[in-house]
């Protein structure tokens, strides 16, 4: 069984790498659809989903810890 604390790293670890490769991405894609969007906006856009994205895996790892 997963410790609370396990969870909350191996959730933070999956978010920091999302969040990399989220920003990557908004950097890459953005541009094809005509949107210019400073560093500093893609930081932020994807800090607001990395806080969405952290709430969520930890809640179904936990979820799914108490199922187990």
């Amino acid at each position: 069984m997963q410790s609370q604390r396990q969870s909350l790293i191996e959730a933070i670890t999956n978010v920091v790498l999302g969040y990399a490769l989220a920003v990557i991405t908004q950097i890459m894609v953005f541009p094809w659809f005509g949107l210019q969007v400073s560093l500093g906006d893609n930081l932020a856009i994807g800090a607001m989903f990395v806080m969405i994205s952290l709430a969520r895996s930890y809640a179904l790892r936990r979820l799914f810890e108490r199922w187990r």
